[in-house]
């Protein structure tokens, strides 16, 4: 089992030293990856429900600092040698998918191959509005996206002609190693179960329990393997911020690799950077060193 640390990018870990110190703590316990969320902006006036919480309210109201994912992991990248850097998630259908496949390209050319393209469509309309991005369509648009991006990492003159999205005969450069970059599609509903299956290289449902989630991965690698895909190299993560309790974690692991996960995700304990960072070798003495 990997273990990845979420929301890395938020709050004082926004910042420099932070991140800095976020980074060689989780690199140094054994953590595998560093997992950061997006919000390019957060309207003031919110009637978009809140996925991730039980009375559908996002947390700090936007005032909670949250870096912009590319240029945080850029940062933390050059001064890192093991940890896989992660978007988890990047709201693709918000941006402009021949900047972001540029962007990836480059981040995974410069941390040699550690970066994975965690995408997701994304939940609040406010922000999508305020961006000038369609709202409706967005599912469409990001299963569209990745197959371009995909054309565009694989080609040295790539060609592509959508309902959303068409180029001909442009090259990027550089391209990433391999020419491809992993995408781990995000979502804990049955349209991202498929989604995953579709079109990603990995899934990674932030909620819901062992049995939920098990149903969404199988729901994952039946798609996959209905579209001629291999579901056995589907990458399977879960948040399961449970394990932090060293009484707890075995089991818990146990539990999750018995639905096929193979990366566990936990959040900060604190913010404030100095106890995290207790938290973070406490956690890689107590549970990753015996896993």
């Amino acid at each position: 089992m990997k273990f990845g640390h979420w929301y890395a990018s938020v709050g004082p870990f926004a910042y420099p030293d932070g991140a800095l110190q976020l980074a060689t703590a989780a690199e140094q316990a054994g953590f595998e990856s560093l997992w950061t969320g997006e919000h390019i902006v957060v309207p003031s006036n919110i009637a978009s429900t809140y996925p991730y919480s039980r009375d559908g309210k996002m947390a700090g109201g936007g005032q909670i600092p949250m870096a912009e994912p590319f240029v945080w992991h850029a940062w933390v990248a050059a001064h890192t040698t093991t940890l896989r850097l992660a978007t988890g998630v990047l709201v693709l259908p918000q941006r402009q998918p021949l900047l972001v496949a540029k962007q990836a390209a480059t981040l995974a050319v410069l941390c040699d191959g550690r970066f994975s393209l965690g995408l997701g469509v994304g939940w609040l309309r406010e922000e999508f509005d305020a961006l000038g991005a369609d709202f409706e369509d967005r599912a469409a648009r990001h299963d569209e996206y990745v197959t371009a991006m995909r054309s565009l990492w694989a080609n040295d003159a790539a060609s592509f002609a959508g309902e959303h999205i068409a180029f001909e005969e442009v090259a990027l450069c550089p391209r990433p190693p391999g020419n491809t970059v992993p995408i781990v599609v995000g979502g804990h509903t049955p349209a991202a179960a498929r989604r995953a299956g579709r079109v990603g290289d990995g899934f990674f449902p932030a909620k819901g329990t062992p049995e939920f989630v098990g149903q969404l991965f199988d729901l994952a690698r039946s798609t996959a393997e209905a579209s001629g895909r291999d579901p056995s190299a589907l990458e399977l993560s879960v948040y399961e911020p449970g394990v932090l309790d060293p009484a707890r974690a075995e089991s818990l692991i146990q539990q999750w690799a018995g639905v096929g996960a193979s990366r566990i995700i936990v959040s900060p304990k604190s913010l404030d950077p100095g106890q995290l960072a207790d938290h973070i070798y406490q956690f890689g003495e107590e549970v990753i060193a015996h896993v």
